[in-house]
């Protein structure tokens, strides 16, 4: 069976070294054109080139499919499947069509749940208790396509966004290993539609969402800090400095929402709306993530 792979992030690659892994027969990589990154603005390849470069797989990069030599290009795979792991793009009708069993998506939530470009930090940010990947047909509208098969997995009380996409990765790619299995066997697999009245969305983060709200409960802080980990990271703001705020956990005590209740050996405790959170990391600054116990010890709090 032909595969192509679509995608560009670290969970793409990891969906696409397994399926490698797994002995599949991949004919070709799509990925983002590489981007300027870092103080030096150098080119950077996305980590499916990488991976797909060190295999040996042939690279494609289109801005976009609306030049036709983009469409023939994939015609000329002679794809079966085309297998698609947040590629960054929206593939228009003409591409949907190319695939002999159409294309293949593996999205990072329980859809209809969270569709959209930050599923599983909405996830988080929400103080959902599970969530998962689900293999679905894409179709022309965003994340709207037949659910073909999900996996599962509880969301930890303390667990970050960035931790669960971890875990997404290898679940995802677990699944699009299965999936294209039964392809394999079976053809052109049945799928389920999705029911509209469950739809949900989960759109970009941004630095604006980045102030913590110390009217909020414990569990909402809580949440909010966890579900914008690593990016774009919690602020608040502490006697005229700014800090990222890194890692927290809900304690008991009470008190004006962002009264500081006190000073630990294990961090420092700020009021909710309702009860307290405990702040174990953070960043001020220009500076560096410290513990807050030795921060605070060289940047004594003002009373």
């Amino acid at each position: 069976m032909r595969i192509v792979f679509m995608g560009t992030p670290d969970i793409a690659a990891t969906c696409l070294k397994k399926i490698l892994a797994d002995g599949f027969e991949v004919v070709g990589a799509y990925t983002q054109p590489d981007r300027p990154k870092g103080r030096g603005m150098k080119l950077v390849a996305s980590p499916v080139k990488e991976v797909a470069l060190a295999a040996g797989i042939p690279v494609y990069q289109p801005e976009n499919f609306r030049e036709e030599e983009s469409v023939e290009a994939l015609r000329a795979l002679k794809p079966d499947v085309c297998a698609v792991v947040a590629y960054g793009r929206i593939l228009p009708q003409k591409v949907l069509d190319v695939p002999t069993f159409g294309c293949i998506n593996i999205h990072a939530s329980l859809l209809p749940k969270y569709r959209g470009s930050a599923p599983y930090q909405w996830a988080v940010l929400d103080g959902r208790k599970e969530t998962g990947v689900t293999a679905m047909y894409l179709c022309r509208e965003m994340d709207a396509g037949d659910i073909i098969d999900v996996s599962k997995t509880p969301i930890g009380e303390n667990e970050t966004a960035g931790e669960l996409l971890n875990k997404l990765a290898v679940l995802g790619a677990e699944l699009l290993s299965k999936t294209l299995s039964r392809f394999e066997k079976e053809g052109k697999l049945p799928a389920v539609p999705q029911n509209p009245e469950e739809v949900s969305y989960a759109p970009m983060l941004d630095k604006t969402m980045c102030p913590i709200d110390w009217n909020q409960t414990a569990v909402q802080v809580h949440n909010h800090v966890r579900g914008l980990h690593p990016w774009p990271v919690a602020t608040m703001v502490l006697q005229g400095k700014t800090f990222k705020v890194h890692d927290t956990r809900v304690v008991p005590g009470s008190g004006t929402p962002g009264q500081i209740l006190g000073l630990t050996k294990t961090g420092l405790t700020i009021a909710c709306g309702e009860g307290a959170v405990e702040i174990t990391s953070l960043q001020a600054e220009g500076g560096k993530r410290m513990a807050a116990p030795d921060y605070f010890r060289g940047h004594p709090l003002q009373h």
